[in-house]
This record gives C-alpha cells, sequence and structure tokens, in this order.
C-alpha cells in the first residue's frame, strides 16, 4: 500500500454568508473527497467532517495516499478488416494507430467484441504524486460548489461567494505548491479577527484543531454548537429560568462566531404585556438571541446574546444588545396597544377591501364560506356549530392588525391573543390560532377539536377555491400553496380520528365558492359567455374568463389529496403496493383510509398473503377477459368437480363470518377470515378448470370467483401486494 500523510486543505475568505454556510462547507469537503476517488487516490474520511466558521473553509483527512496508484490504459485501435490489407500488410489506418501510441504495428496486441477482432494498445504507467494533483483536486471542488451568489473582486474574472485572502494546502508537513483564485498555498492560517489579528503557523494538518483554537477560532461547528448551548444554559440558569434553543437559531448562531461568549440580558418588564411571540420573534429572527422562559414556559425579561470574542467589558456588550431590541419591542407594544383599542371584531370590517383572489372575491367572501363548512363540520365531529362559527367569523380579523402588518408570521397567534382580550371564550381564541397548524413540515396538527375543525374548513376552502380558480400547481409553482394545505387538511382529519365524508365535503366547498365565482364581475362574464356559447352562437372566451367556470372535477380535488398521503405514509414505512391497494378504492373517508391501510399491513404479514394476492390478482385477469354475462350468485347444483364445490362452501362461510366485521370496518378480522380460505383457493386452481365449455358451468365458476374477489376487494385491491 502506498505511503498515506494527513491532508489539509483551508481556503479563508471574508465572513460566509449564514444560512449558505453549512451546504458550502459540505460540498467542499465532499467534492474534495469525491475529486481524489475519481484520481483513484487511496483516502480514509474516518470520522472526519466539513471544518468552518465565518471567515473559511477546511478539509481535514486524516490519510491521503501520497500517490495514485499504477495507471493502466487500454486504446482501442482498428478492426482487422480495416487495418490489414489483403497480405496482411499494415494499412495507414493501423501505422497511424501505431504511431499515435508510439509503439510499432506488430507490438499492439488484439482483442475482440461483437463486431469482431481489432486491435489495442495497452500500457501502464506509474501513478501520479497526490502532491500534484492537489491544486486541480481544490479547483475542482471549488468549481462544483453551489455559490449562491458568485462575487467577484479586484481585476480579475474569477468568482466564489466572498473574496478570498488566503489557503492553506499541507500534505503531511509540507505545503503543496499552488494558486487558487488568485492565491498562492501556504501554511499560515488566520486566527480570530479581533482576538488574534495575526498569522498562525500550521506544522502538519494534525495541528490544525489546536493551533487555532489557541489562536480564539473554533473551527469544528460541533465545538462550538456545544460551547454555545453550554453557555446559554449556564446564563439561562443564573437567571433562574430556562433558555429557549432552536435548531435554527443555534445553527445560525453556530454560522455567525468562531469564539462565541455568552451576555445575560434583559429588558423592562412592561414589555412582557405584548405577546410572547412577537418578543421572541425579535429576539430570535432579527437578533438570533436566546429568551429566556420560565418554568412554565412563559418568557421572562431575561434574555441571552451571544457576542463573537471575550470582551474585557461585558457590560458594555450587554448594553449594545439591550438597545438595539429596545426600539423593535417599543414598536410591539405599541401595534398591541393599538388593535387592543380598535378590538378584533372592528378589524374584520376592513376584509371586504381586501381581495383574497380575483376570482374567488374578498378576504370577506372567504370567511363567510369558511365559516359555513365549519358549522357543518362541528356538527359532525361533536364539537360547538356555534363556536366553529364564530371563530371562523373572527380567524381572519387579525390580517388587519399592526401588529400581524408588523409581523406576518403572528396570523392566528395575535387573533388569539385579541379574541381572550375581547372576551371570546377561550375555546374560539385557541381555534382562532391552531387553525394555521400544521404551520410548517412535521409541525403538530391542531390540538383542540375546534381548532381542528376550523383547520379542516379552511383548507378544504382553499383546495376548492384554488382548483376553481385554475390555480392548481404546475412543477415548482403552487402560488396558494395547495400541496401543503391538501397535506394540512389529511393530516388534520386523520390523525383526528374524524370520520368524515371528504368528497361530500369537497363539494360542499365547491358550491360555495361557485357562488362567489358567479357574483364577481369576471364570473358574471365567464357565465353569459357560456350560455351564449350553449346557445351555439360563436364566442371568443378569454383564457381568465374560460377559467372561471371551467367543469371542475371535484374528483381530481380528491386524487389531489391522496397524492399528498403517499409521500406522508410512505415516511412512516408504508409500502407503496399498500398504499395503492387502498387508494384503488378512494374510500370517501380519509380515516377509514388510514384504518384498511393498518388492516392491510396486518394482511400482509400473514404466511397466507402473497399466495392469496397473487391469487386475486389472477381472479382479477380472468374476469376481465370474461365472454359472457357473469351470474350473480353461483349455483351449487352446477359445481362439478369437488375443488370447486370445497371452495363454493369455504367462500359461503366466510361471507357469512365476515359481513358484519365489514360493516364494523374490522377490516383486521374481515382479511384474517379470509386469509383462511387459501387451502380451498389453490386446490381450486390446481384441479379446475375455469374456461370450461359449457357456458353455464364457466358462468358459474365466475361467480363464485367474483364472490370471493368482490369480498377482498371491498377492503383493499389486495392484487397489488403481488409482486
Amino acid at each position: 500500500m502506498s505511503e498515506q500523510k494527513s491532508l489539509l486543505i483551508e481556503l479563508g475568505t471574508e465572513e460566509l454568508p449564514v444560512k449558505a454556510l453549512p451546504g458550502l462547507a459540505q460540498a467542499f469537503f465532499d467534492g474534495v473527497v469525491a475529486a481524489l476517488e475519481k484520481r483513484g487516490i487511496a483516502l480514509e474520511i474516518g470520522d472526519a467532517r466539513p471544518l468552518y466558521t465565518p471567515r473559511r473553509l477546511a478539509v481535514l483527512l486524516p490519510a491521503v495516499a501520497v500517490e495514485q496508484p499504477e495507471q493502466a490504459s487500454e486504446v482501442l485501435g482498428p478492426y482487422l478488416n480495416i487495418a490489414l490489407d489483403a497480405e496482411g500488410r499494415p494499412t495507414k489506418a493501423l501505422e497511424g494507430f501505431a504511431a499515435k501510441a508510439g509503439v510499432e504495428w506488430n507490438a499492439l496486441e488484439r482483442t475482440s467484441d461483437a463486431k469482431g477482432e481489432r486491435f489495442v494498445h495497452r500500457s501502464r504507467r506509474a501513478g501520479a504524486q497526490t502532491a500534484q494533483l492537489l491544486p486541480e483536486v481544490v479547483a475542482e471542488a471549488i468549481a462544483g460548489m453551489p455559490i449562491p451568489k458568485p462575487m467577484r473582486w479586484g481585476g480579475h474574472d474569477y468568482a466564489f461567494a466572498r473574496p478570498v485572502h488566503w489557503l492553506v494546502l499541507l500534505l503531511g508537513d509540507q505545503v503543496v505548491p499552488a494558486q487558487v483564485l488568485g492565491v498562492a498555498s501556504d501554511r499560515m492560517s488566520r486566527g480570530h479577527r479581533f482576538e488574534h489579528d495575526k498569522p498562525v503557523w500550521i506544522g502538519q494538518p494534525g495541528d490544525y484543531i489546536a493551533a487555532l483554537a489557541a489562536a480564539r477560532v473554533l473551527v469544528d461547528p460541533a465545538e462550538r454548537r456545544a460551547r454555545i448551548v453550554a453557555e446559554v444554559e449556564k446564563a439561562a440558569a443564573e437567571a433562574g429560568g430556562q433558555a429557549r434553543i432552536t435548531d435554527d437559531n443555534l445553527g445560525q448562531v453556530v454560522c455567525l462566531t468562531e469564539w462565541p461568549a455568552a451576555v445575560l440580558c434583559g429588558f423592562e418588564r412592561d414589555f412582557l404585556a405584548v405577546p410572547q411571540e412577537a418578543l421572541i420573534e425579535t429576539m430570535e429572527i432579527n437578533q438570533k438571541f436566546f429568551p429566556v422562559l420560565d418554568a412554565g414556559g412563559r418568557l421572562t425579561e431575561k434574555f441571552i446574546g451571544i457576542a463573537n470574542i471575550e470582551s474585557r467589558d461585558v457590560a458594555q456588550v450587554r448594553k449594545g444588545y439591550e438597545r438595539v431590541i429596545r426600539p423593535r419591542f417599543a414598536d410591539a407594544k405599541f401595534f398591541f396597544d393599538e388593535d387592543l383599542k380598535q378590538g378584533l371584531a372592528s378589524m374584520g370590517d376592513g376584509l371586504k377591501t381586501v381581495t383574497y383572489q380575483a376570482r374567488l372575491g374578498s378576504v370577506a367572501d372567504k370567511v363567510a364560506r369558511v365559516a359555513a363548512l365549519a358549522e357543518a363540520i362541528a356538527a359532525q365531529v361533536g364539537a360547538d356549530p356555534t363556536q366553529a362559527r364564530r371563530a371562523a367569523q373572527l380567524g381572519k380579523n387579525d390580517l388587519q392588525s399592526r401588529m400581524v402588518n408588523e409581523f406576518p408570521e403572528l396570523q392566528g397567534i395575535a387573533g388569539r391573543h385579541y379574541a381572550l382580550a375581547a372576551g371570546e371564550p377561550k375555546e374560539v381564541a385557541l381555534a382562532i390560532d391552531e387553525a394555521y397548524q400544521p404551520r410548517f413540515a412535521g409541525d403538530d396538527i391542531a390540538l383542540s377539536p375546534l381548532g381542528k375543525v376550523l383547520a379542516i374548513a379552511e383548507r378544504l376552502d382553499t383546495l376548492a377555491g384554488g382548483f376553481a380558480a385554475g390555480l392548481k400547481p404546475t412543477g415548482n409553482k403552487d402560488p396558494f400553496a395547495l400541496r401543503r394545505n391538501a397535506l394540512g387538511l389529511a393530516r388534520t382529519v386523520i390523525e383526528s380520528g374524524y370520520d368524515l365524508d371528504l368528497k361530500h365535503l369537497i363539494h360542499e366547498a365547491y358550491v360555495g365558492i361557485n357562488q362567489d365565482i358567479a357574483s364577481t364581475d369576471a364570473g358574471k362574464k365567464a357565465m353569459a359567455a357560456q350560455a351564449a356559447a350553449a346557445k351555439g352562437a360563436k364566442v371568443d372566451l378569454s383564457q381568465e374568463a374560460s377559467a372561471e367556470f371551467s367543469n371542475v372535477q371535484l374528483a381530481e380535488i380528491y386524487d389531489f389529496i391522496l397524492d399528498r398521503l403517499r409521500g406522508y405514509y410512505a415516511d412512516k414505512g408504508v409500502p407503496a403496493a399498500h398504499f395503492n391497494a387502498v387508494a384503488e378504492l378512494k374510500p370517501a373517508s380519509l380515516y377509514d383510509f388510514d384504518t384498511r391501510l393498518d388492516a392491510i399491513g396486518t394482511f400482509a404479514r400473514l404466511p397466507e398473503a402473497e399466495a392469496l394476492a397473487a391469487a386475486n390478482k389472477r381472479i382479477g385477469n380472468i374476469l376481465k377477459k370474461a365472454d359472457i354475462a357473469i351470474p350473480a350468485m353461483e349455483d351449487p347444483a352446477l359445481f362439478a368437480e369437488p375443488a370447486e364445490r370445497a371452495l363454493g362452501e369455504a367462500v359461503e362461510a366466510a361471507l357469512d363470518d365476515t359481513t358484519a366485521a365489514l360493516h364494523q370496518r374490522d377490516y383486521v378480522r374481515v382479511l384474517e377470515r379470509l386469509a383462511r380460505v387459501r387451502p380451498q383457493v389453490d386446490a381450486f386452481f390446481d384441479q379446475v378448470m375455469v374456461n370450461a365449455d359449457d357456458p353455464a358451468i364457466r358462468g358459474n365458476r365466475l361467480a363464485l370467483l367474483k364472490r370471493l374477489a368482490d369480498r377482498f376487494g371491498a377492503v383493499a385491491a389486495i392484487g397489488h401486494l403481488s409482486a
């Protein structure tokens, strides 16, 4: 094995973009490894991972071969019928090939393929030294990086995420000469911009992490993350609370610092009268601070900032942090106080003048549609219809508030606070907030019954409206977030255990949408045009107008929702075949869909499952090819073979045993009972010819098979389980 040495590549830059930094570092690391492997250079990665700070990207590999292995080359030449003439002498084609290879033609070897025998030049040469290849390895890795917005600096024509100022390139203890992005390689890194603003000597790659730590730079992001968490938790404990540490905020702070140090700060208690979500958003989103909560999860007047330096005058740093959040907090308090004066109910007056969508009317129109749906759904799931309507009527009012105008992420959250301040029932206030759940991938659905109802109604209207207005997603375009709404609707129904007729609800939502479309000017225009067209008049409908009253297929919305569930169940480990088996039936209730899917999972684990699925698939193919009318029932008197008589008795007994379970949606019991007919099914196909010459016997056998298949099919199309 070739000698191995450790490898260090550090690209020093100006401050890199925070959100892109982890991805850039990973891409640089992966690019270097891929480029080395592409050249056949052996390496050991071990637990190596991307190293980075705001001012550098680094790759540190523990063992890399110092040279390539011996390189074998094979170049194919002309076929014999072209290479040699009738007397066996070389043609110009062969002589040219040999000259290019640098050998005599008779030193060439021969090989054969499907077209015949041909000449080939095979050679071996020593591998190149890794040090010679590293400049192109680094350049190739950089070229493959996903730079969000490349920058140019100086008078050259190359670009990178930020200007590059230094390059460390060490193989073992030797500097590898290279020029990358206008910078010559060296062994000199850089320390902390303020605490150690001088070059840092790197003797060999293994010294890198410790040398930078001595220069007040923690180059390992995992080490910085752990330090930040420890310091933040320590500071929060000193304040008598618990720090709120989100992955997103923590990740960004990791990318903003090289030597993080926590600073405990505070603000005036008067600001705690403002909804804590607004204050937390200001601290986390705008300033990357960590709020401190009490034991009950309520915000305290303390927060923690992370400085990129261990200051000798922490008090001044603290004052600076407290100063930057005070204006935002003051604005939030002003907005909140003014909104309280106006009141949530009166905010709704302005929704009549806010267009929801040109063809779907105003936001007030949408509110009215959602209120009607929510009232109907509440009655079906045991929630209070009156409260459901009230929550829906108030649900969008906070869109007119000053708070939401300044903090759009507080939609619903602000409404909850204003509803409570106005004396609305707690259930109504909570539903206004929970109607937006799930807000993002992985978020919980609404917890309260009223919140679930409002979430379902809201998404039903959005989906029906989006399809009616011709806004169905195409490719990456989804202006109404219909995909997210469809999944949120499905999750809420399924995870709540609500046995709702989704197809009927889609119809009800579409009826309300259609009425509002008809009331718009564009809708009236389209209706008039369609009426004229129905009378035979030649009408030139514009694309916009024709879209208003296109014949929206309600089944298309249902299928769209099912499509979103494919990924949902795949993430839960449900095989695609199981999903397809239930989806083929298109159950009106998504809760019923989920119940059937669970039953299929149980059935698939039975030893009889695969054979029965294959048999069911075979039965389906036989029935499709039937060239006679199949009777509704088989006649036992026409059974001519013992095996078909046995199957008839087994099917009859299974149907009797499963009818009640099927009505009770006990699909597991249905399938487990049907699985017991496998011996009779196997015997039937082994011993009985289904397509008998006698039409009566043939029809009778088809009727028997159809009754069995129909009972399986009442649960799912289990043929999908057959490979």
